[in-house]
């Protein structure tokens, strides 16, 4: 668990806590909205922190005895509410592990602080569930509701939350903190940040990987093979890929990144500013061959791909149809 000052981004949010926190302003209820790995759980444990600090500041003191508890994830007064069923928040985990036990009154701090990790996994029972602690809460409790997808919430329960909803953070932040913080190199924090699209978790999602040079590798020589490869061999490289553990999406990420090069090389005959600089002469080939209309409708293909594997459409039929495009608008 970290503190506000270890958070990379999202100072509008930070200051808001921070604010209610010395004006001693805390609503019981929030809403943090973001997407996964924007930073929501940090930003929640700090508040969560930070409220329950010994010292009382508007930074946790990081060597308190709440602070360490905290920071080991056992304090008693911080508690995670946590679901058996992989897509679902029950009426049953909404009762038994907040709504009863809000009559405790804190062991230690001067507040109990619920966390609800992807909170819009709640159904409506659990959501009706948890707005009668929201409307009639005791004065200690505060709910931090942190999810990908606020709109999924009742307006019962959007209308008695403070909403935070979480903006990307700028591309020079990430870089910036993956090289001075990380040690991380240019070449890599270069399609680490591109990668995140503003994200600073996937960012350091592939930044950590240790499969980090077998991913890059993997993904530009299969995107260079576009003229000949076949349908078969296509979805079994992103099978294989997919061992390394990044999602699925996260590789059509890399893919983007590589045809955003293609698409800006094209359009502008500049090496300095792409991503795979190393990789140009395959590039200025790709840019050759194609039409701005094909990288163009590629792109788009890419994120239909996603939005239907999100769906949970067939992955061959996905991987299939995805393959047709490239190779109708980039061979």
């Amino acid at each position: 668990m970290a503190g506000f000052l270890d958070i990379i981004g999202h100072e509008k949010i930070i200051e808001h806590l921070q604010n209610a926190i010395i004006m001693d302003k805390i609503s019981h209820a929030y809403i943090i909205n973001g997407a996964d790995d924007a930073g929501k759980r940090m930003l929640a444990e700090a508040f969560a922190m930070t409220l329950q600090c010994e010292k009382k500041g508007k930074n946790p003191c990081m060597e308190c005895k709440s602070c360490k508890q905290a920071m080991h994830k056992n304090h008693p007064d911080i508690i995670y509410v946590s679901h058996d069923k992989p897509n679902t928040i029950s009426v049953d985990d909404i009762r038994t592990q907040l709504n009863q036990d809000t009559a405790i009154k804190p062991y230690a701090g001067s507040y109990k602080i619920y966390l609800v990790d992807e909170a819009e996994k709640m159904n409506i029972q659990a959501q009706n569930a948890l707005l009668k602690t929201i409307e009639e809460p005791p004065s200690y409790v505060v709910i931090m509701l942190l999810t990908t997808n606020a709109d999924a919430f009742l307006s019962t329960i959007l209308s008695r939350c403070v909403r935070l909803d979480l903006k990307v953070v700028s591309d020079e932040k990430i870089r910036s903190y993956l090289m001075k913080e990380k040690q991380i190199p240019d070449y890599k924090a270069d399609v680490c940040v591109a990668f995140a699209q503003g994200n600073v978790g996937k960012a350091m999602k592939l930044a950590n990987s240790e499969d980090f040079n077998d991913i890059k590798n993997a993904t530009i020589q299969l995107l260079k093979r576009l003229e000949d490869i076949e349908l078969y061999e296509m979805t079994e490289a992103i099978k294989q890929i997919n061992d390394y553990k990044l999602q699925i999406n996260d590789y059509f990420d890399l893919f983007m990144i590589w045809f955003r090069d293609v698409l800006y090389y094209k359009a502008t005959v500049d090496v300095n500013r792409l991503i795979f600089k190393d990789e140009i002469y395959a590039i200025k080939k790709q840019a050759n061959q194609c039409s701005y209309q094909g990288i163009e409708i590629v792109l788009e293909a890419l994120e239909k791909a996603k939005t239907r594997l999100n769906a949970n459409v067939n992955f061959d039929l996905v991987i299939e149809l995805l393959l047709l495009t490239m190779k109708e608008n980039l061979t």
